[in-house]
């Protein structure tokens, strides 16, 4: 007969859970019990969210001995919380709401919520999400911002060019940025009253030169008042946003100091420059031993394709939805990395052949974070690209193994099996 006895189950012996919102929290203490070892006492206070609130659930846990607080992801509300008791001492766990599900069928308030999560994180039954330590915190805050700031300066170029082909200036299908020396200086003669395209043409610089015949049918169009108004509006944006992105990347420059070294490694890798290696960080962090493995990283940033398989039937390889902020940096490390001469490049191109241009992206993505994960597990490895021919010089040379193999078994009838050299 089996034996069905278990050992006893291993319980966090002073843990505190908080359902949070916006105005209010609920928080639920569970420790052992003073007068039955085999019981646990529970009691629940609500509290404000205010800072001197706050403080006093500080003061409550402290008092109570907690030594794990344990809070759900909800929205924005969880920061302050998490934060405040962090600075106050305690090990504190953010906890994903979908692996905290409380079971269907059960009423459902902010009261219950509390005590389930708590039975959930006394028994271990939850794994914590990546809570990043303050500085990196800091500097994420910071990369994010300036590329919100990026990308509000993009859509103000493109409202320029909406406005010149709106009055028949096709200066975007002649020249390739607007927004350079020679697109900016007859964007401001425009807007200071200058009409003349042979004028404005005059105004190309280096290689544009040889386009001037073609500048002044493209500058020949209907650029009124109202157009040079809303234009110099619009220039007027994007040289404030442009100040404040360099603002911003100086306030990062300072911060990122501490960690130079993991900059300069991530931007010897293909299509990283010192901004994405600057995003990455502030992303990721440095410290990889919160992912044990490099396909930890990738799956965490959703770049690894869920396989569900049923009944002999495939349902689908999507990712799942992941951090949109790695997955910008991400996709445009592959962007630049498509175009180049390197391994990582002919790879992209090979996987686009076959399979199309969005899992190529996703499969370089994945190479590119498990190469950046090696890199800062090991502060002394360095970034190696194999080469643009390794896949072919690979294959020629496994088909001459082959060939080689099948002559030599054909010559003495016996079965030839390789092994490697001393």
């Amino acid at each position: 007969m089996e034996d069905t006895t278990h050992e006893p189950l291993e319980l966090i012996d002073r843990v505190a859970a908080i359902d949070i919102a916006k105005t209010g929290l609920v928080a639920c203490v569970r420790v052992p019990h003073e007068e039955r070892p085999d019981r646990r006492r529970q009691e629940v206070r609500e509290y404000s969210t205010l800072m001197s609130s706050l403080l006093a659930l500080a003061d409550w846990l402290r008092c109570q001995e907690v030594t794990l607080v344990a809070m759900e992801a909800t929205s924005e509300y969880w920061k302050p919380v998490y934060y405040l008791l962090e600075a106050e001492g305690f090990t504190c766990w953010l906890l994903n709401a979908k692996h905290v599900k409380n079971v269907p069928g059960r009423p459902k308030t902010d009261k219950l919520d509390a005590v389930w999560l708590a039975k959930v994180v006394e028994r271990g039954m939850c794994r914590p999400s990546l809570v990043h330590p303050k500085p990196i915190r800091q500097l994420r805050d910071l990369t994010r911002y300036r590329r919100t700031l990026v990308r509000e300066r993009t859509r103000e170029k493109q409202r320029v060019e909406k406005l010149l082909e709106d009055a028949q200036i096709k200066l975007s299908s002649v020249i390739s940025d607007v927004f350079g020396v020679s697109g900016r200086q007859m964007l401001a003669s425009l807007i200071n009253g200058e009409r003349d395209p042979r004028v404005l043409a005059q105004m190309a610089r280096g290689a544009m030169r040889a386009k001037i015949s073609l500048l002044e049918e493209a500058l020949r169009g209907h650029f009124t008042d109202e157009h040079a108004f809303l234009a110099q509006m619009m220039v007027e944006r994007i040289d404030d946003l442009t100040a404040k992105v360099e603002q911003v990347s100086a306030r990062i420059a300072d911060r990122i100091a501490p960690y130079a070294a993991a900059v300069a490694q991530l931007d010897e890798i293909t299509g990283v420059g010192a901004i994405a290696a600057q995003e990455i960080i502030a992303e990721i962090g440095v410290d990889m031993s919160r992912f044990p493995t490099a396909a930890h990283l990738v799956s965490w940033a959703k770049f690894a394709p869920i396989d569900k398989n049923s009944a002999r039937r495939k349902k689908g390889g999507s990712t799942g939805k992941g951090n949109p902020w790695i997955a910008a940096t991400v996709g445009e490390i592959v962007a630049t990395t498509s175009r180049s001469n390197t391994f990582l490049g002919e790879r992209y191109r090979r996987l686009a052949r076959r399979r199309g241009r969005k899992r190529a992206i996703v499969a370089i993505g994945n190479s590119v974070l498990t190469v950046i994960w090696h890199l800062l597990s090991n502060p002394e490895a360095r970034f190696t690209d194999l080469g643009p021919d390794f896949y072919q010089s690979r294959l020629a040379t496994q088909r001459r193994e082959r060939d080689l193999v099948r002559q030599l078994e054909h010559l003495t009838g016996k079965k030839v099996t390789l092994q490697p050299a001393a």
